[in-house]
């Protein structure tokens, strides 16, 4: 059973990346559940370094979510903390008139349908508490179009829905709900194209000339655990090194 002294959270996706980088700051002060799908070696390692515990889980698996809460129900008492990390990249970057219905699918149901109702389970076990915090990961590309990856940007902008209409619907008994925008963050999801942005970077596309890290995602995690956050439910933290800004 979760420790009295330490609340529980739920990072969906937390083998490698982003996800990672979060397991391995809440498990400073949380009892942590990490999900991952594939990769079972980093889920080991993960679990080695940190002590969190892990589950294989799909996302995009309705049987697979219902799993994960009844698997995290027997192992705490409440749910202090649900982050929604888990998705995918496009498995093929394909110009709009050439993208494929499948890979839509695919990319609607692990970034965004997963997520969506991951969070409907998690919400309905924290109403029992009338408390809880959830953050959705989502990326700058929710409002930035990349033509060649067009399904993954639909995904994040429909995700930022979510978790707009989420904080909307559980801010009145007690549960905080916020998105974070991560940018260029330096995981093995842009390995392929890890160069060209670094060129880019070099070249201005963001006001903080660095790529990001996952730890600068994890620490924006780590100010919403904390409650520094909870009377801004609802609001969009740009992890992003000021691309979300616009200037002439």
């Amino acid at each position: 059973m979760q420790s009295e002294k330490r609340p529980a959270a739920i990072v969906t996706g937390a083998s490698r990346g982003i996800g990672r980088g979060i397991a391995i700051e809440l498990s400073r002060t949380h009892d942590v559940l990490a999900t991952y799908r594939g990769r079972v070696d980093a889920a080991e390692s993960l679990r080695a370094e940190t002590g969190a515990a892990i589950l294989q889980s799909d996302i995009s698996s309705s049987a697979d979510r219902a799993a994960l809460i009844e698997h995290a129900r027997a192992r705490f008492e409440k749910l202090d903390l649900l982050v929604n990390n888990a998705g995918m990249p496009v498995r093929e970057r394909l110009d709009l008139l050439d993208a494929t219905g499948e890979s839509f699918d695919e990319l609607i149901s692990t970034n965004l349908k997963g997520p969506h109702f991951l969070t409907q389970l998690a919400a309905r076990w924290m109403l029992e508490k009338d408390a809880g915090r959830i953050v959705f990961i989502t990326s700058i590309s929710a409002y930035a179009a990349s033509l060649n990856r067009a399904e993954y940007c639909i995904s994040k902008a429909g995700l930022s829905m979510s978790a707009s209409l989420w904080a909307q619907r559980l801010a009145p008994r007690g549960i905080k709900v916020f998105e974070i925008r991560p940018g260029i963050i330096r995981t093995d999801m842009i390995s392929a194209v890890e160069k060209s942005y670094d060129e880019k970077i070099a070249g201005g596309l963001l006001p903080q000339r660095r790529m990001g890290e996952a730890v600068d995602v994890a620490n924006a995690v780590r100010a919403i655990a904390d409650g520094l956050l909870d009377y801004s439910a609802g609001q969009v933290l740009n992890v992003d090194g000021g691309f979300h800004m616009r200037g002439l």
